[in-house]
Parts: C-alpha cells; structure tokens; sequence
C-alpha cells in the first residue's frame, strides 16, 4: 500500500516562500522517482518538479527553475518554494512512480490529496 500525504501549504505574499512536505508510507519511499505537480483553477496539471530515489537526478519546470528545489529524506519529499509570485497559486500535488524518472503525469501511478498555495500580490 502507497500513502502520500501532502502538507505546508498556506497563504503568502508575492516574493515570500514556502515549503511543501509529501510524506510518505507504506512502500512509497522505495519510489523509483517522486514529483511535484499542480493545479490552478480552470487549467491543466502542470509539473512542477521531480527528483530520484537517489536524488541525484533532478528536474523542473521552466516556470520554477532557480526558484523552487525539490529533495528529499528518508522519511519525506519536500519542495521548497522562493521568490512566490501570484501566478504560482494552485493546488499541489506529491506523486511517485516506480518504474521511471519522468515529467508526466501519466507516468505516475500514486498521488497525494493535495495542499493548496494561495500567493497575493
């Protein structure tokens, strides 16, 4: 069984930061690859960032690179998020996958519920 928990989420001015956890039970944390995705209102997923069972491998969306860094420990995955602009608003979810290091959602067999991140201009 796969449980991923998301939370940190909140509400925060333009240009302050917040970090995201997506803990992890069960045999998740044998992931082959965890990401962060998410949603804002009336728009598709979109990925965010992921990173390897290693975390030597990393990736991130052209909107958060320099910005937001994802890693990882043995008891959680997190996504550290700077310099937030209102645009960053949305919903954001944890997955793993264990089969593929991948940006695709499809790639990804088991998600989190989701945390919400409100960023006010």
């Amino acid at each position: 069984q796969v449980e991923l928990v998301e939370s940190g989420g909140g509400l925060v001015q333009a240009g302050g930061s917040l970090r995201l956890s997506c803990a992890a039970s069960g045999r998740a944390f044998n992931f082959y690859a965890m990401a962060w995705f998410r949603q804002a209102p009336g728009k598709e997923r979109q990925f965010v960032a992921a990173i390897s069972r290693s975390g030597g491998t990393t990736d991130y969306g052209d909107t958060v690179k320099g910005r937001f860094t994802i890693s990882r420990d043995e008891n959680a995955g997190y996504l550290q998020m700077n310099s937030l602009k209102p645009e960053d608003t949305a919903v954001y979810y944890c997955a793993v996958n264990f089969k593929i290091f991948s940006t695709r959602q499809g790639s990804y067999d088991f998600w989190g519920q989701g945390t919400q991140v409100i960023v006010s201009s």
